[in-house]
């Protein structure tokens, strides 16, 4: 059915669930399994009272983001392997989380996602917009939703 899962995850409690869901089906299946994370774009410098404030330089950011997505996927990767899985780990900096979990499924040739919502409705799902709805709305592989 599904040769090679991705799970997106942000490292919170409730994508921990989306792993967990993600494992138990690669698992079932004898998939391989993706897991990602996306870091947010460089920060914009702020300028103020003639001065440029930039949070830190691009290298510097990236090695952050990297340490960051070491710390989140380390521990997927880890206990996908002991569930015997095959398992690699992504990582991407982009300005839209969505856009990066789709740009990984394609370039990691998954055939379906797996991610977790809130499911946020009505005004606050308006107001705070939804990574899992821009990915349900826009992609062409099975996305399954665990809440």
């Amino acid at each position: 059915m599904y040769t090679n899962i991705l799970v997106a995850t942000d490292g919170s409690k409730l994508s921990g669930k989306a792993v967990k869901h993600a494992i138990e089906l690669g698992h079932a299946l004898k998939s391989r399994l993706t897991a990602f994370y996306a870091s947010p774009d460089y920060p914009t410098p702020s300028y103020a009272e003639g001065m440029v404030l930039a949070p830190n330089r691009p290298k510097e950011y990236e090695a952050l983001c990297k340490k960051e997505a070491d710390r989140i996927l380390n521990p997927i990767r880890l206990t996908a392997e002991a569930a015997g899985l095959d398992v690699e780990v992504a990582h991407a900096i982009g300005r839209a989380p969505w856009e990066a979990i789709l740009t990984a499924a394609k370039k990691n040739k998954c055939d379906a996602i797996v991610m977790a919502s809130h499911g946020r409705r009505g005004v606050s799902a308006l107001l705070l917009g939804s990574e899992t709805q821009k990915v349900l709305t826009h992609s062409k592989l099975p996305v399954i939703v665990v809440r």
